[in-house]
């Protein structure tokens, strides 16, 4: 064959690829519809305990103050969730600002802004920026948690482990609370 009649067999090629890609294309999108997504928000009370372990900056710091390693919890959490219409994960953007240390006498504000998911089975995961107060100034972390959440007729529980991390040290909280769902478009 000559590269003119390999050319114009190429370009036919190429054109019938497109008329098949264009038919099959349309009855793709005649079959599905795209989903739409509601929101919920999923507000309430937490408590737990935090655990500072080791030598870091952290821990000395609390230990110098005859504060101990294992730190009570008590705060609010801020749920907003995108839940699709149909049966798949929820997108959660959390705010969640806690109070440790009462026991002590002594009160160490914290903020998480969490960015997660959570799967129709209720297990759950997210991550995001930590900041917690300290005499010294502010000390920022990264937090990491996964969970589950338990449905009672309506009411959220939820059971978090979570890892806050940072040059300075590490902390491991466990997290618990409930909600009840406030919807917005159900």
């Amino acid at each position: 064959m000559k590269t003119k009649q390999i050319f114009n067999l190429f370009l036919m090629l190429v054109f019938f690829s497109f008329l098949t890609v264009s038919e099959i294309s349309a009855q793709v999108e005649s079959k599905f519809t795209p989903v739409k997504f509601g929101s919920r928000n999923l507000g309430g009370p937490r408590l737990g305990f935090t655990y500072v372990p080791g030598h870091g900056e952290l821990a000395t710091t609390l230990r110098d103050k005859q504060i101990g390693p294992l730190l009570s919890q008590f705060g609010w959490h801020f749920e907003y969730q995108i839940v699709p219409d149909v049966e798949g994960p929820c997108f959660i953007i959390e705010a969640i600002p806690l109070i440790a240390g009462v026991e002590y006498g002594t009160l160490i504000p914290s903020m998480t802004l969490g960015f997660g998911i959570r799967f129709p089975n209720g297990i759950e995961f997210g991550m995001g920026p930590n900041i917690l107060g300290t005499e010294s100034g502010v000390m920022s972390a990264l937090m990491i948690a996964v969970g589950k959440s338990f449905d009672y007729g309506g009411v959220s529980i939820p059971v978090n482990l979570a890892v806050t991390t940072n040059p300075k040290g590490y902390r491991v909280s466990f997290i618990f609370g409930y909600a009840i769902e406030k919807s917005n478009n159900k």
